[in-house]
């Protein structure tokens, strides 16, 4: 009898013992799901650039193979995958370029990790960044009347910085351009290299593509369209040296003691006196249509070899004022800080902001000439 109850209590124990080693197993199992179990992230979602890489990462490692032919993207583009960091992170990277200004979705089919575990399905969505937005465009579109000099170029401004893209303007009619970027990559200031034709309508297409991607890629952002001044008729020689005869031989002198300085705003042209005898006519540009020159007597109240003007960004040669404020005067054409200068062809022209343009040259002779104190007529 003591042996059977002995039988019956190892029996017992025994049973005890294998529950106790299938509830353990049971804990551990569950402990290793818990362990095994696999987040997935991407690491940056928007402003993508159109060469970046697109970055995924397990909190496991994967097995590579368990994922060919698994990953899609829409819209379709041709792209390439690395895994790097022992197989934690997944790179997905465009066979070329994404296109800018886009959104893409990625598809991850169900994979594996490296201890068996099935990895869900995954979804992840991104953008790429956008193309530049032009904020203003001056002069405004279907502005009329528009006279462009580089007191008043043509300013794009954008937004934000176009860095990552080049940036093309095509004129219609066709016009070469010279312009000047500034430092932050936000503003073009568009002059064109030759006059544009006066009472024409010029329309301007503004184009973008990112940089490193071929000239057949620049799309459309901007356009507009301005209409250029149409000058009022006159009776002088159109012929720019018939003109400076004709005025050399009839302008009459308004002062006959001393040096004075005529400027004849109907015909553009200056004329220097020295005791009531011509010495030389120039061409000028004096103020365009709402911006006229001021007609009087004036003074030369002050000189300067290449003072700097802050209203325009622009430095003005040979300067020399005709009013003690300095907001108007007698300079040599306008030039930008990188060395560029206003062509001569607008002289002959009223085109500037108020004051009176004289040639390279010109300008330097007239300056030479006259004292501080000359008289100056402007009629």
């Amino acid at each position: 009898m003591a042996n059977k109850i002995k039988k019956t209590a190892k029996f017992a124990t025994f049973i005890i013992f294998l529950l106790g080693l299938l509830g353990s197993g049971f804990f551990i199992l569950q402990a290793k799901t818990d362990i095994f179990l696999i987040s997935v992230s991407m690491e940056k979602n928007k402003e993508i650039l159109p060469d970046g890489k697109i970055i995924i990462n397990f909190s496991q490692p994967v097995i590579p193979e368990s994922y060919e032919g698994k990953i899609e993207l829409l819209p379709k583009e041709d792209f390439e995958i690395s895994w790097m960091n022992n197989s934690r992170t997944l790179a997905i990277a465009p066979r070329k370029f994404w296109k800018p200004q886009m959104q893409y979705a990625v598809a991850i089919e169900e994979g594996e990790s490296r201890f068996f575990t099935n990895i869900k399905k995954q979804s992840f969505a991104f953008s790429t960044i956008e193309y530049p937005v032009v904020e203003s465009l001056s002069p405004i579109d279907g502005a009329k009347d528009v006279a462009i000099d580089m007191e008043e170029p043509i300013i794009v401004s954008f937004r934000e910085s176009f860095e990552n893209f080049y940036i093309r303007f095509n004129f219609y009619p066709a016009t070469d351009i010279t312009y000047q970027i500034n430092p932050e990559k936000t503003e073009f200031k568009i002059l064109p290299k030759k006059p544009l034709k006066d009472g024409e309508k010029y329309a301007i297409n503004i184009f973008a593509k990112y940089i490193k991607d071929t000239d057949e890629s620049y799309r459309q952002i901007f356009s507009s369209s301005f209409e250029t001044l149409v000058p009022a008729p006159v009776t002088w020689e159109k012929n720019l040296g018939l003109r400076l005869e004709q005025a050399k031989k009839f302008t009459q002198a308004k002062i006959d003691q001393g040096k004075y300085i005529d400027i004849n705003l109907s015909n553009q042209i200056m004329t220097i006196f020295d005791q009531g005898i011509t010495l030389e006519t120039y061409l000028v540009s004096s103020g365009k249509r709402g911006m006229e020159t001021p007609k009087g007597t004036f003074k030369i109240e002050n000189k300067a070899p290449r003072p700097w003007s802050k209203e325009y960004g622009l430095f003005m040669p040979n300067w020399m004022a005709l009013v003690p404020s300095g907001k108007v005067g007698i300079h040599e054409l306008p030039e930008w800080p990188g060395g560029y200068k206003e062509g001569q062809s607008h002289l002959g022209t009223p085109v500037s902001h108020g004051c009176v343009r004289l040639g390279v040259g010109a300008a330097k002779r007239v300056y030479d000439w006259a004292e501080i104190g000359t008289p100056v007529i402007v009629y």
